[in-house]
């Protein structure tokens, strides 16, 4: 039961990213439709918001302190930068630069000392390295392109005919820079996160909150974006309402939640650590949905990122081990958040 209790965080988190692949999927597949990346959004919120709302009103109704507004602003930013990103990339590239989060989160949580960095130590010093390694594996996915490597059902397509082709330097560089402003508010919104739940420790009303905000605020943007155009929050039976519906139910409502729990038991940089499992999973899915193109210089700048990244949390375990006995590890990051 032990081996199971301590295995938990490491399953919620893949569990996670295992969402977040197959929201990428199914999110580039409707942005290919034609459908906004501001509607999508909205809707998004709006479903998890229908979806969390009543269980955190029943559940949480005797354990809800007063709320704060600052973490409300996340939702609509970061979203609509990563999914405007995607239109101008593709899937397999938006889950790829999506890597420099933990990187992001690492920065962050050092500069409101959520994060503890000892030069002279081994696993300071990896935790600074693999950070650089992240960045520079991101730079490299998007500046180097090589050569076609043909996988799946990507031989023989003709991707003048679906799409996937038109993807040059500057509209690669363009998505990438949305993309990894919309990781820098998500690695904001993770520590930010991390801080509310020590004075609010009720994650689904937190989750419901945000739902609902990030609804609210989206829609303004929304209606600001497309000038009022009605014709773009049309729904029909098709992949559109499929990636709403997916998108906010298991990558809004489960999300939030299950990240909030891991969050106060392993912190922040720990719930960002597993990004690349996602990358993975969204390059194997994609060349065989989608028909995506994949070329060397990603796969180099993948395999970049993901070294690094490990580095990152090889340094992470270190600071587990050396920094308190096994009866405290899980209550240092809330400790580190009451400093902050």
């Amino acid at each position: 039961m032990k081996n199971f209790d301590r295995a938990k965080p490491f399953i919620a988190v893949t569990f996670l990213q295992a969402g977040f692949a197959g929201m990428d999927i199914l999110s580039k597949a409707a942005l290919n439709q034609g459908m906004s990346n501001y509607v999508l959004v909205v809707y998004r919120h709006a479903v998890a918001t229908v979806v969390i709302a009543p269980f955190a009103a029943i559940l949480d109704k005797k354990l809800r302190p007063k709320m704060t507004l600052a973490i409300f602003i996340k939702p609509v930013i970061d979203q609509n930068l990563y999914f405007l990103g995607m239109k101008y990339t593709t899937a397999t590239f938006a889950a790829a630069i999506v890597n420099v989060l933990p990187a992001i989160t690492f920065i962050i949580a050092w500069i409101v000392r959520l994060e503890k960095v000892k030069i002279g130590s081994l696993h300071s010093q990896a935790k600074v390295a693999g950070t650089i390694a992240t960045v520079a594996g991101a730079m490299l996915m998007t500046l180097m392109k090589g050569p076609l490597i043909e996988l799946f059902r990507t031989k023989g397509k003709d991707y003048h005919e679906n799409g996937t082709s038109g993807i040059d330097l500057h509209s690669s560089i363009k998505g990438a820079l949305m993309i990894t402003v919309g990781c820098f508010c998500w690695a904001c919104f993770m520590i930010l996160q991390a801080i509310t739940l020590k004075s609010y420790p009720v994650e689904l009303s937190l989750t419901a909150w945000i739902c609902l905000l990030g609804t609210i605020e989206g829609t303004v943007v929304a209606l600001v974006a497309e000038k009022g155009n009605p014709s773009v929050w049309a729904l029909n039976w098709d992949m559109k309402l499929l990636a709403a519906v997916y998108s906010g139910v298991f990558c809004s409502g489960l999300a939030y939640y299950i990240q909030g729990i891991v969050m106060k038991d392993r912190g922040p940089v720990f719930v960002t650590a597993f990004s690349p499992l996602c990358m993975v999973i969204v390059a194997v899915m994609s060349s065989i949905i989608l028909a995506e193109q994949m070329f060397l210089g990603r796969i180099l700048g993948a395999i970049v990122i993901v070294a690094g990244l490990y580095l990152v949390v090889w340094g992470k375990s270190k600071d587990y081990k050396s920094s308190s006995p096994p009866a405290d590890e899980q209550t240092i990051p809330v400790k580190q958040t009451t400093v902050a």
